[in-house]
């Protein structure tokens, strides 16, 4: 993992907290929330205040995520909305903690000015017992305050205010005044300035959750399903009709396509399909290559085609599917007759603009994970587990890509494979057609096998 760290794709865009001001700030936070404190002169926090320093300090690193399901959190700074989200066990927690922030940026920043502001993500459960118990978890609620209580004062002090107005012998209370004036030390100017946090509560549709080894639950669709990557009956009951293992591709294909939730690069509008579909062949070749022990000199695509002509015969499935869709795309060759059980398949796939686009390409990324790329910007836990077990060579090629040619513009890189981002701009109903049909409306991605279905 060092020459992911070095290269900054691991631990990367953390918050560095050095000031003895800001570690005494973090410190009453983590007490209050804890209570425990550290005696480290700096260490790092991501965007919920989670810093591996402490939690290697503490012993513990779920200190701020006890259980992993109602996540605490410390802010030290607004800019850590721009931070990753370490040890995630919901898909929705990071985007809830960055649009809280986003929100209330101008009330977050004055109040961080002064103090630390600590709080969670709360829900109605309190323990997954059972994996059932996933699908209670229908609202989060964010729970904040500075450790001094400043946002209950100010509330308070609000009530009084409003109290004074109204009472008709309001100006002969000393208690009353006396009480306001107190309040008024450390909440402010409450008329002038009102302390007030907005978009506190957050709707939990479709997510994906680490617990019971990693579940994609799918309930605010047509058609709902959940989807584990461990065994089913390791789950017990659950309340949804459907439940697929992940290796349950013809399911999972058929559940994707009857909600609309994907469709073919090859189609999508905008992308630059030959240049993505070329670039998921090398990942392949790059994995083969590294089984067989075969040397792929710095990786370059012309000697990723001397490591393919030497495999010949024996070049993966996924990379011939692959070459099929990419002659059609380019030179108008056959359609390609693909199913989904087909390895090639789920490589030929991005989430369509939606909602939940990052989620159903989380769930790609988890199919075809032989596209590093993806995996490492769409499901990060599932790309660390599997870098630990890649020879040295593939580990060296994949952090030289991802350093050279994701991380100087992580932007554009993710508009040019997946689009806008959701929300930007309406989606087109216009798709490019081919032989004068568009055969994606047609036919559905594959046309050939769904009339051999049929």
């Amino acid at each position: 993992m060092k020459r992911l760290i070095e290269k900054g794709l691991m631990f990367g865009n953390l918050i560095h907290v050095e000031s003895p001001a800001l570690i005494a700030r973090y410190n009453r936070a983590l007490k209050q929330l804890t209570g425990k404190t550290t005696a480290l002169t700096d260490f790092h926090i991501d965007i919920s205040g989670y810093s591996p320093e402490v939690g290697d300090d503490l012993g513990d690193h779920l200190y701020l995520n006890p259980k992993g399901c109602n996540r605490q959190f410390i802010l030290l700074t607004t800019d850590q909305k721009n931070a990753p989200l370490l040890n995630a066990k919901f898909s929705t927690s990071r985007g809830i903690l960055r649009q809280f922030i986003a929100e209330n940026e101008s009330q977050l920043f004055s109040l961080t000015a002064r103090d630390a502001v600590a709080g969670e993500l709360e829900n109605t459960v309190y323990d997954l017992a059972s994996a059932a118990r996933l699908f209670d978890i229908r609202r989060i609620t964010v729970t904040a305050d500075t450790t001094g209580n400043q946002l209950a004062e100010a509330q308070k002090l609000a009530g009084l205010i409003e109290r004074f107005r109204k009472e008709e012998d309001a100006w002969w209370d000393d208690v009353l005044i006396a009480e306001m004036i107190g309040l008024a030390r450390t909440a402010g100017d409450v008329v002038r300035h009102p302390v007030a946090l907005k978009s506190t509560s957050f709707d939990q549709g479709n997510f994906w959750t680490a617990h019971f080894g990693g579940i994609y639950v799918f309930r605010d669709v047509a058609h709902p399903a959940a989807i584990t990557a461990g065994p089913r009956q390791d789950l017990g009951p659950l309340p949804i009709a459907h439940v697929f293992e992940i290796g349950a591709r013809n399911h999972i294909a058929r559940f994707l396509e009857l909600n609309d939730l994907a469709e073919p690069i090859v189609t999508a509008r905008g992308a630059d399909a030959a240049a993505i579909l070329r670039q998921k062949m090398d990942f392949i070749l790059v994995d083969a290559a590294s089984t067989l022990g075969l040397d792929t000199g710095s990786g370059s695509r012309r000697e990723l085609r001397g490591v393919a002509q030497r495999l010949g015969a024996r070049l993966p499935d996924a990379f011939q599917g692959l070459a099929a869709v990419l002659r059609w795309a380019e030179t108008g060759g056959p359609w390609p007759r693909i199913t989904s059980t087909h390895p090639a398949y789920f490589y030929t796939l991005r989430a369509r603009p939606h909602a939940d686009r990052d989620l159903v390409n989380m769930l790609l990324a988890e199919l075809a994970p032989l596209d590093v790329r993806q995996l490492f910007i769409c499901h990060k836990e599932l790309f660390y587990h599997l870098y630990k077990g890649w020879s040295e060579p593939k580990k060296a090629y994949v952090a030289d890509f991802l350093e050279r040619e994701y991380q100087i513009d992580k932007a554009g890189a993710r508009a040019a494979l997946f689009g806008a981002e959701p929300g930007m701009a309406e989606p087109s109903a216009e798709r490019p057609e081919a032989g004068g049909r568009d055969i994606v409306d047609l036919v559905g991605p594959w046309g050939a096998v769904r009339r051999e279905r049929r």
